[in-house]
């Protein structure tokens, strides 16, 4: 493949690293030839970085194989996994999950991102539901004003949450931003 066939979210293989293409955009100064700009995320660490490439250029497109599993437990630093398919358990280490392991609770689906057989991360659901385990009470006639107050997750997780939220009650996050969304009702 080359640089015509890029497409949003394409995922390529660049100095031996998979990246997945953020952006691009073909150029073709007055001067020169074409060529094309692109923002690229490292498929591992996440980062981003901006790579400028000769138009035609061509390059490894690297394919991805995505699948579901679920969060069984924690031991010694490794997070084990259940294929929801084979029901095969697979450990998994702390650095592929990143700041998520926060988010895990027993039962948890998360996707897998795998690259010739190779598990590359996990990515968790972009939203999770978990019961409030530690808070301190509303203080009265604080409870509609804005600001909010720290609440601990059942699973671990730190949070801002509005001071109406109590201690049991269910609530939605954003895994991408540790943000509060919404009380849950059963």
């Amino acid at each position: 493949m080359d640089t015509s066939d890029f497409k949003n979210g394409l995922s390529i293989i660049v100095d031996n690293d998979i990246f997945t293409i953020v952006e691009f955009q073909h150029v073709k100064p007055g001067k020169g030839g074409a060529f094309v700009r692109s923002r690229l995320k490292n498929v591992r660490t996440g980062a981003v970085i901006e790579k400028t490439w000769r138009a035609g250029e061509k390059m490894d497109q690297a394919i991805l194989d995505r699948y579901p599993l679920q969060f069984s437990y924690e031991q010694d630093g490794d997070y084990y996994f259940m294929d929801t398919e084979s029901y095969e358990l697979s450990p998994v280490p702390r650095e592929k999950i990143g700041d998520g392991v926060k988010y895990l609770m027993e039962g948890l689906e998360v996707t897998a991102l795998a690259h010739a057989g190779e598990l590359i991360n996990v990515d968790l659901p972009i939203t999770v539901e978990a019961t409030i385990a530690q808070t301190e009470p509303g203080e009265r006639g604080n409870t509609a004003s804005g600001g909010g107050k720290p609440a601990t997750l059942e699973s671990g997780a730190v949070i801002q949450v509005p001071f109406f939220i109590n201690i049991g009650d269910k609530v939605k996050v954003d895994t991408r931003s540790d943000q509060y969304l919404e009380r849950v009702k059963e």
